[in-house]
C-alpha cells in the first residue's frame, strides 16, 4: 500500500475520534443544513434547474476543445493573453515568468482552490516574492501554516475560540477577541496589501465560452479587490471551467450559492472581460488567464468518470458525506476532498496512490443527491474501484480471496458442503482484520436457509 493510503488511515482513525473536532463540525454543519433549506425555497422548480445546469456542463464537456478555443479567441480580442499548461510545473513556471516580467514582489490572491492544487504560495515564496491570502478563511488557515479544510470554508475546523487564540499567538490580539474584532483587524491589515500588491492573483467559478470573460463569486469583496488595484491580474483556472453563454450566469450563479452557503445569491458577482479598456477607468492593466490541464484530459478520456468535470466546485457533496463528517478534510491529504475528491484525485495524482480514496465511501448516494450538477458520484466511485482492480492496483492476497469467494457463491452446494463453524472460523481468520477492531463480525448460522428449507420440507412430506 502507498504512503498516501497509511497517511489517510491513521489520519483518519485520529480525526474520527477527536470529539473537540466532531463538536465543531457538528456545529458549523448544522448551520450549513439550515442554511441551505431555506436558500432551496428559492426556487420554484429546484430539479428543473439542476437539470439544466448538468445538461450544459455535460455539453461543455463532450465538446470541450470547441468551448476552449471559443473562449481564446474572445478573450485575446479584448486584449487579454491565455497561456495553456500541461501540469502544475508549468503553470507555476509561466506565474513567476509573469511576475518577474513586472518586478513583482507582492501578490494579493482571492480564494481560489486550483492555485492550493498547484501549491502556489509554497512556490511564490522560494521565488523571494509574499503571496497573501485574502479571504478571510484562507488567511485564517495561512496564517495557521494549514491547508483549506474545506472547498468553500476553508476554516470550517476552527471554532471562533481556536481562531482567537491563534490571533492571540500570532499577532497579540486579546485571547478573548470576537469575530467582529479580527475580522476588523484582518479587514485593516489587508486594505494596505490591496493598495500596494503588484500583482493580483484569481481563479474563475466559471469561464464564459461565448465573451471571454472570467466570472467570481465571492462573499467579502476581496477578489473585486484583489484584480482592480493592481495593474496585473493573473487567472489559473482549471480547462473545464467553461459554460457555454453569459445569460448561463442566472442559472450557475444561485445554484452555486444556494448549495455553497445557503444564500439566494453571493454578495459580489464580478465578470471581467479582458485588462481595462480605453473607456474604463480602473481595471488591470495587463491580464492572463492560464488555463491548466494538470491530468484533466485523463479524467476526460474515462467515458463514465469524465462527467466529474462538471462539478461548479459548491461543496455540497462534503457537508452530506457522513466519511466527511468525521474523518474532515485533513485526512483525505488532498486539494479536493469528500466524494468529488475522491473521484478525480486518483486520475489526477495517480492511481495507485490514491485509490484508497474512491474506497472511503458508504456509497450512500448523499453526495449524488445534493449534487446541483445532477453528478452521480457514488456511481463514479464504483466505477474508480472497478478501474483499480482492471489495473492491478490489488494484493495478491485480495485477488486469490475473491477467486475463491466467487467459485463459491456460484456453487450453492460447495457452500452446504462446509458447516457454519468452519465458515466462522475462517471468517475470524481472513476478514476480522478488513472488518475493523470496532464492530463485531457477523456469525454464519450452523445451517443455510437451503438446508432449513429442505429440513422443513421433508418434515411436512413425512406427515
Amino acid at each position: 500500500m502507498s504512503e498516501a493510503y497509511h497517511k489517510f488511515m491513521k489520519d483518519a482513525e485520529k480525526k474520527a475520534f477527536d470529539k473537540v473536532h466532531r463538536k465543531t463540525i457538528r456545529f458549523n454543519m448544522a448551520r450549513y443544513d439550515a442554511a441551505v433549506e431555506n436558500g432551496k425555497l428559492q426556487y420554484a422548480n429546484l430539479e428543473l434547474a439542476r437539470q439544466r445546469a448538468a445538461h450544459l456542463k455535460n455539453k461543455v464537456v463532450i465538446d470541450l476543445p470547441k468551448y476552449l478555443l471559443d473562449f481564446e479567441s474572445s478573450f485575446q480580442s479584448r486584449g487579454g493573453k491565455v497561456i495553456w499548461a500541461v501540469d502544475a510545473d508549468e503553470a507555476l513556471r509561466e506565474i513567476v515568468k509573469i511576475l518577474k516580467k513586472h518586478n513583482a514582489t507582492h501578490v494579493v490572491k482571492s480564494k481560489t482552490m486550483v492555485t492550493e492544487e498547484i501549491e502556489l504560495n509554497a512556490y511564490l515564496e522560494k521565488n523571494g516574492i509574499e503571496s497573501l491570502e485574502t479571504d478571510l478563511g484562507e488567511y485564517i488557515v495561512q496564517v495557521a501554516g494549514e491547508k483549506p479544510y474545506h472547498i468553500v470554508t476553508p476554516a470550517m475546523h476552527m471554532s471562533k475560540e481556536d481562531v482567537a487564540a491563534l490571533f492571540n499567538q500570532k499577532f497579540g490580539l486579546p485571547a478573548d477577541s470576537s469575530p467582529e474584532t479580527i475580522t476588523a483587524y484582518v479587514r485593516a491589515l489587508l486594505r494596505e496589501k490591496f493598495y500596494t500588491a503588484d500583482v493580483g492573483i484569481s481563479g474563475a467559478n466559471f469561464l464564459v465560452a461565448e465573451t471571454g470573460s472570467v466570472c467570481l463569486t465571492e462573499n467579502e469583496g476581496n477578489g473585486m479587490m484583489s484584480v482592480s488595484f493592481p495593474k496585473v491580474h493573473i487567472v489559473v483556472a482549471g480547462i473545464e471551467k467553461l459554460i457555454p453563454k453569459l445569460s448561463d450566469l442566472d442559472l450557475f450563479w444561485p445554484l452555486l450559492a444556494t448549495h455553497g452557503t445557503g444564500q439566494n445569491i453571493s454578495v459580489y458577482n464580478s465578470i471581467i472581460s479582458g485588462p481595462r479598456q480605453e473607456d474604463e477607468v480602473d481595471g488591470p492593466e495587463e491580464m492572463y488567464v492560464i488555463l491548466m490541464d494538470n491530468s484533466r484530459t485523463e479524467l476526460l478520456g474515462r467515458k463514465n468518470q469524465r462527467r466529474a468535470l462538471t462539478c461548479i466546485r459548491c461543496g455540497a457533496c462534503l457537508n452530506a458525506c457522513p466519511v466527511y463528517r468525521n474523518i474532515g478534510g485533513h485526512s483525505y491529504g488532498t486539494t479536493y476532498s469528500g466524494p468529488i475528491g475522491s473521484v478525480i484525485t486518483p486520475w489526477m495524482k495517480g492511481m495507485k496512490d490514491y485509490k484508497h480514496l474512491s474506497f472511503a465511501s458508504s456509497l450512500c448516494g448523499a453526495c449524488t443527491e445534493v449534487c446541483p450538477v445532477k453528478i452521480n458520484l457514488h456511481e463514479l466511485l464504483l466505477y474508480n474501484r472497478s478501474d483499480s482492480v482492471k489495473e492491478g492496483h490489488t494484493k495478491r492476497m485480495d485477488r486469490i480471496i475473491f477467486k475463491g469467494y466467487k467459485i463459491a457463491m456460484l456453487h450453492r452446494n460447495m457452500l452446504d458442503m462446509v458447516s457454519g463453524k468452519t465458515k466462522n472460523k475462517f471468517m475470524k481468520r481472513f476478514v476480522t482484520h478488513a472488518w475493523g477492531p470496532r464492530r463485531v463480525l457477523p456469525e454464519m448460522a450452523e445451517k443455510s436457509f437451503r438446508q432449513l428449507w429442505e429440513e422443513r420440507r421433508e418434515e411436512k412430506n413425512k406427515k
